[in-house]
């Protein structure tokens, strides 16, 4: 059972937020201002920090003049180092299953109740932290050793390439914010355990703007980076154009120039330094968080319908963390968990009312219930999919419900549930820096790199 820490803190915490939800239901509000919200007056705020204090720098961009959307980008330090070389080991390797377990590890793994799928995470913890810096293929030394990373592009064109996990917060459509303490802690960690640029999607809140604006939001900011991809490159070949032998003008350097004309007409100020130097767009995950799992199981669909539309962003994998599903038929955990710990079946019921317009508002809709029919493109399509449940959560079933459709239509689909854990385990401020959140964020690492690895699905489980 969670402890009495946890319980005392759910009934204040549900207390709060329902008094916050029943003043937003019967405040009139102008809903036809599309510029919107992305933050509470209410939410603490972690400001972007460009410094690498910590070992991830931050930085805010607003990426639409029309709405309020925005994304804080979380830039591990490792992006600056050249990956360290492996070392040579003639020795093999004890095998996972082995009867000599790390203690440590064991109580890592004690954590979790049950997982499905045959999800092995008895990977030795030395071994990742040496394979965190191993993905780059190429790479030379940047000579840039500084303090502060200002945003600039390093001059060294063997720049080390970071796969970029999009992220979208939770907060039952009406609160949270993707600067808030607690996502911009979560993200950190996310950002250094993966080795990954981590881009953060403030998306716009309900009841301002009801569905679909927040789903329109993340597959906006996919194509947002898949313009980003496109127009470095176009730098990358303008710039590569330049300088014809002996003072004449050559055929690449008015090829430079068309080039120039390209980047300018798309607005070269537009190209973001940070994900243009570090950012392998072909390696993208989405991880969303509560209903952000939501957002991000529909930008996969969408990534899906598009193809290669969407090149050269490629979305390899998705990471469902406690997802936001429901239905108008009750599983047996949304019967027996209906009153469980900070969001319980009531409270989010009231959320679905200020997201869901009132003509459109039902547990069926497909922003809601993953298994109703329709709701396109065939599973057997969708990238590869973690699923992360708590135990005391009672929309763990249908979440189950949903990974065990994908795994049969041959997705690779595994469940993590975890034991005596509850919804936001991972992801709550108090919650945050228990040795369970931070185990859960080292499984998501272990099976994230499976499919971020350029060397191939060197995890196997």
């Amino acid at each position: 059972m969670p402890s009495v820490a946890v319980k005392l803190y759910s009934v204040f915490f549900k207390f709060l937020l329902k008094h916050r939800l029943q003043n937003r239901i019967q405040t009139p509000l102008d809903e036809s201002n599309p510029f919107g919200v992305t933050s509470r007056p209410e939410e603490s705020v972690a400001a972007p920090n460009p410094s690498f204090a910590d070992g991830v720098a931050t930085k805010d961009i607003h990426i639409d003049s029309f709405t309020s959307l925005s994304i804080r980008i979380f830039l591990p330090e490792s992006a600056l180092n050249p990956p360290e070389p492996k070392p040579v080991d003639s020795k093999p390797r004890p095998r996972s299953n082995s009867k000599n377990v790390d203690p440590e590890q064991t109580e890592k793994l004690s954590f979790r109740r049950n997982s499905y799928g045959s999800f092995n995470v008895g990977a030795d913890t030395k071994r990742e932290e040496s394979r965190r810096s191993s993905y780059g293929s190429d790479m030379d030394a940047l000579n840039l050793r500084s303090d502060v990373y200002r945003g600039y592009a390093p001059v060294d064109s063997n720049r080390r390439k970071l796969p970029v996990i999009l992220q979208f917060h939770g907060g039952g459509w009406v609160s949270g914010s993707n600067d808030s303490v607690a996502n911009d802690y979560f993200c950190r960690r996310i950002s250094r355990l993966c080795d990954v640029i981590v881009v953060a999607v403030g998306y716009r809140l309900a009841p301002e703007n009801r569905y679909p604006a927040a789903f329109d939001d993340g597959l906006k900011v996919l194509n947002w980076l898949g313009k980003q991809a496109n127009l470095a490159e176009c730098s990358k070949s303008m710039g590569s154009g330049r300088g014809g032998g002996g003072g004449g003008v050559s055929v690449e350097s008015k090829k430079g120039d068309g080039n120039r004309h390209i980047v300018d007409a798309f607005g070269a100020s537009m190209v973001e330094p940070w994900l243009a130097a570090h950012g392998d767009l072909s390696r993208c995950v989405l991880l969303g968080v509560s209903c952000g799992a939501n957002i991000a199981d529909y930008v996969a669909r969408k990534a899906v319908e598009a193809g290669k539309l969407l090149e050269p962003v490629k979305v390899v994998a998705q990471v469902l963390m406690y997802p936001f599903f429901i239905g108008s038929v009750p599983t047996h955990s949304e019967i027996k968990l209906a009153n469980s710990y900070f969001y319980d079946k009531a409270m989010c019921m009231l959320a679905w009312k200020l997201f869901l317009p009132e003509e459109e508002f039902g547990l069926d809709h497909p922003a809601a219930n993953p298994l109703v029919e329709g709701r396109g493109p065939p599973l057997k399509f969708m990238p590869p999919t973690l699923t992360v449940v708590a135990e005391h959560d009672w929309m763990r079933d249908r979440a189950i419900a949903y990974s065990e459709e994908l795994r049969k239509v041959n997705v690779d689909a595994p469940v993590l549930e975890y034991k005596d854990a509850v919804h936001e385990f991972a992801t709550l401020d108090m919650l945050l820096k228990t040795p369970q959140a931070q185990a859960c964020a080292e499984d998501i690492a272990i099976w994230v790199k499976k499919y971020i690895s350029l060397r191939g699905h060197e995890f196997s489980y």
